[in-house]
């Protein structure tokens, strides 16, 4: 028989979490600060049209010869350098925690599919990870009408009228953003696609949740039968949705430049972020006496997935990489030049590598290491904090051009996002009972053992 436990969200928790949002809300207004007064007005004035004219440098013979006339970058004048770089900011942010919340769904709903029963004492982590669903969801609405000018390229109308500015290889791209309503203007079809997503991740996630609850109270097998069947549904859900999404949110920001595999990289990004954010919530209770029936094991399997898709994130990195690299067409070429030999995004480039392959590869190499809260804890944590340098490197060079940077407005903007992440997590958790005691495989996570 398990014992029913409960976390008690302590009021000396919350106070660490709103903490932690104060300094990253100082250190973001600083950070502000710092970048409207680091800008000469003569850089301000030109940011947007070098931005506008290196995405067009790469597609100009390709419009030209497909439209018989020279192609003319237009000079967009938007917003100054420091508010670009907020907006990034809040964009790339809210990309990457949106998906440490579906990623919370995702791992519930592979472990219904798969029948794991080894999983089931953490289960409930993942789970309340996915209430930051439908606030991400919010968020990406809202934050798109915000950032749009300046984030995304395409949104300029004038790319899609006959003149200087017309860019023929967007305007036959307009229907995957447009349709069905004319080019350059409402794009109806994108946001329909960001809603249906959000809406539809939201609707497994209640169905889900509402049925390990259930499963709680009536026991048998009926509930873990009805969560995986709607876990099989949403996975193959998942896997188109978050591929779109995953063009939509972050490869249409250079709409001139396109990755076969971009799909799957963002996926294997959010992926081993997700896995190592519920690795640290579960030593976090586990240190504050919770979690009584998670034993090394467990850890050892939280450590091993870490681990095994560390591996696999470098393996899509590495093939997209490669497959651009040695094919030295110009136009898909400048994704990586631009991330190699322009600062900030040079270094945090080779630190990505190095933080999310090299170290957690040594470092949970042997078994040992993988069975150890101390290490569990460093490890999880550079996975953290290294993929959300990946996403600053997804997005911020496609927008920001040479003028990004990586300093106390992101950094304070990120722990704005960790806190609000933290404290709807631990929240959720609060609500229900950490353990799902009338789990039909409960028996197989009583003795797990590898």
């Amino acid at each position: 028989m398990v014992a029913e436990e409960n976390y008690e969200f302590k009021p000396e928790v919350k106070k660490k979490i709103f903490i932690l949002g104060a300094i990253g809300i100082v250190l973001f207004i600083l950070g502000v600060i710092l970048a409207m007064n680091s800008g000469s007005g003569h850089e301000e004035e030109h940011a947007s049209v070098q931005q506008t004219s290196t995405h067009l440098v790469a597609s100009t013979e390709q419009a030209a010869a497909a439209e018989g006339q020279p192609v003319v970058a237009e000079e967009h004048h938007g917003s100054p350098v420091w508010l670009k770089r907020i907006y990034t900011s809040l964009w790339q942010n809210n990309i990457y925690f949106a998906g440490l919340g579906v990623i919370g769904l995702f791992f519930v709903a592979i472990q219904y599919a798969a029948q794991a029963g080894w999983s089931v004492p953490v289960n409930r982590i993942a789970l309340a990870m996915g209430h930051w669903i439908p606030i991400s969801g919010i968020l990406m609405l809202g934050l798109w009408f915000l950032v749009k000018s300046d984030v995304f390229h395409w949104t300029h109308q004038s790319l899609y009228v006959e003149g200087a500015g017309f860019d023929a290889i967007l305007k036959g791209k307009s229907g995957y953003f447009f349709w069905p309503l004319d080019a350059g203007g409402f794009p109806l079809f994108f946001i329909l696609r960001m809603v249906v997503f959000f809406g539809l991740w939201y609707l497994f996630f209640i169905w889900i949740k509402r049925e390990m609850l259930a499963e709680d109270i009536n026991g048998g097998t009926a509930h873990w039968t009805k969560a995986r069947s709607l876990s099989a549904i949403f996975l193959v859900i998942f896997a188109v949705s978050s591929s779109i999404a995953a063009w939509d949110w972050v490869m249409s920001i250079d709409t001139h430049w396109y990755s076969t595999m971009m799909g799957w990289y963002v996926f294997s990004s959010w992926f081993v972020a997700g896995l190592a954010a519920i690795t640290l919530v579960v030593i976090f209770l586990k240190e504050n006496g919770y979690l009584k029936i998670v034993n090394a094991n467990h850890l050892h399997n939280l450590g091993l997935f870490v681990f095994a898709f560390s591996i696999f994130w470098t393996y899509i990195w590495f093939s997209q990489f490669l497959l651009i690299y040695y094919a030295n067409i110009p136009e898909e070429t400048i994704y990586f030049i631009n991330q190699m030999n322009n600062s900030p995004y040079s270094w945090v480039f080779y630190a990505s590598i190095i933080m999310n392959f090299v170290l957690p590869f040594l470092l949970f190499m042997t078994r040992d290491s993988k069975r150890h809260i101390a290490m569990l804890r460093v490890v999880c944590t550079i996975v953290v904090v290294g993929h959300w340098l990946d996403f600053y490197n997804m997005i911020t060079p496609g927008v920001m051009q040479k003028n990004g940077g990586l300093g106390f407005l992101e950094i304070g903007l990120a722990m704005v996002f960790m806190a609000a992440f933290l404290f709807v997590t631990l929240n959720a958790l609060s609500k229900v009972p950490l353990i799902a005691k009338n789990h039909p495989m409960m028996g197989e996570a009583l003795n797990h053992h590898i």
